[in-house]
């Protein structure tokens, strides 16, 4: 083996890589050394947080009533002390700008509020189960909606996503709606504004956009797409971001399986959107849209 020949190979392909310049966006130098939020420790967080919300479902499946408390408080509090490094993380990449002491408080309060938060988030899983149960004849109770739909662990990963991006933590919010896509083949943004007793019924291939805004008692069935219709674009011919771009669901509206909504278009309360549909135009209250015969 020509030693000399490897060296020079190992060499020169460093050289080009290192100072190559698409480098520049590839290499992660906003803050020098400070470590990116961990795919794995995110995807623990999420364990815990879903250990914490359904006790004997996720985490340790042996629950007795007496040693509840003291599991959910050894479950808080590495909850806490997990997640902070990664807020911690997560903003040292978001704010090159700030000192490390201001990074470090926010991300204690970021860190709190989260936890604060969680009898909330708690309360508004219970409605999705409830909701889920409910609209689905198959159910044979909240134990099987809570272990075995998809739609439940895809709101899950989005709630607890759509509160830290509320509390301004980047990164991290996109980091737990993909692990939920990669779990699940449903993809909600975290921007997303998602209310009360949200159902998914198997879920598969449906697609949330960021700023979409969904009511209360709101069904969604497979492979429904609320997307954009278009990207507007500024000067250079780059997309318009944070624009409003996406649909808007009122209370009680039904989406049935592969129909796709494009745009800043309203459907309107308790209506319902068949199968298979496109849908560009607003829709009025107890409207229905069908294909036709």
């Amino acid at each position: 083996m020509n030693n000399k020949k490897i060296a020079s190979v190992f060499s020169e392909t460093i050289k080009e890589l290192v100072g190559n310049e698409d480098a520049k966006d590839m290499f992660n130098h906003r803050r020098d050394g400070e470590p990116m939020p961990s795919w794995r420790v995110i995807n623990e967080v999420v364990n815990l947080v879903r250990a914490i919300m359904f006790p004997g479902y996720f985490g340790d499946s042996v629950q007795e009533a007496h040693t509840l408390s003291y599991k959910t408080g050894m479950n808080v509090d590495r909850l806490y002390k997990l997640l902070y490094e990664q807020v911690y993380a997560g903003l040292c990449y978001g704010n090159e700008d700030m000192k490390a002491e201001e990074v470090a408080a926010a991300a204690q309060q970021a860190t709190l509020d989260f936890i604060a938060y969680l009898p909330e988030l708690r309360n508004k899983l219970a409605k999705d189960v409830e909701a889920t149960y409910n609209g689905d004849p198959a159910a044979t109770g909240f134990g099987e909606v809570i272990c075995c739909y998809p739609g439940v662990k895809a709101v899950s990963n989005y709630r607890m996503a759509h509160r830290l991006l509320e509390l301004g933590v980047p990164l991290i919010p996109r980091i737990i709606s993909e692990i939920a896509h990669s779990e699940t083949g449903i993809d909600i943004h975290p921007g997303a504004c998602i209310g009360e007793y949200f159902t998914i019924d198997h879920g598969t291939g449906i697609v949330i956009g960021e700023t979409c805004i969904i009511g209360n008692n709101v069904k969604l069935y497979q492979g429904v797409t609320l997307g954009a219709k278009s990207f507007p674009l500024d000067e250079k011919g780059n997309p318009i971001k944070g624009i409003p771009r996406h649909p808007i669901l009122k209370d009680n509206v039904i989406v049935y399986a592969n129909a796709t909504i494009l745009g800043r278009i309203t459907v309107g309360k308790g209506a319902v959107i068949g199968g298979n549909i496109w849908v560009t135009d607003n829709v009025p209250d107890g409207g229905q849209i069908v294909q036709r015969k």
